[in-house]
C-alpha cells in the first residue's frame, strides 16, 4: 500500500555536465516532471521520496553541487504562484 503523496520539488546547481544529467535522469526515473532548466516537480509518497534522495546523493557523490529536495502538503501545492513571460517574435 503506497503512503500520502506529497508534491516533491528537486532543485539543483551541478557544474557537471555529465553529473547534472545523470540528476535529471533520477528525477525522471521517479516520474518527476522537468519544470525549469535545474528544477523537476512530481507526487511522491515518503518511500519513493527517501529512495531518490539517496539515489540523487549517491549520483551527486563527491562532485561539486547543490541539491536540495522540498514536499509541500496539497493545500501548499494548491496555493503556488508563478509568472510566465514567453518569447516574443523579435519583429512581431
Amino acid at each position: 500500500m503506497r503512503g500520502q503523496e506529497l508534491l516533491t520539488v528537486v532543485i539543483y546547481d551541478i557544474t557537471s555536465d555529465r553529473i547534472r544529467l545523470k540528476i535529471a535522469e533520477v528525477c525522471k526515473d521517479y516520474g518527476l516532471d522537468h519544470v525549469q532548466y535545474s528544477v523537476f516537480s512530481g507526487p511522491l509518497d515518503a518511500t519513493r521520496r527517501n529512495e531518490m534522495f539517496s539515489r540523487l546523493g549517491d549520483t551527486l557523490g563527491r562532485h561539486e553541487g547543490k541539491l536540495i529536495m522540498l514536499q509541500m502538503c496539497e493545500k501548499d501545492a494548491a496555493a503556488k504562484r508563478e509568472i510566465v513571460q514567453l518569447a516574443h517574435p523579435q519583429n512581431a
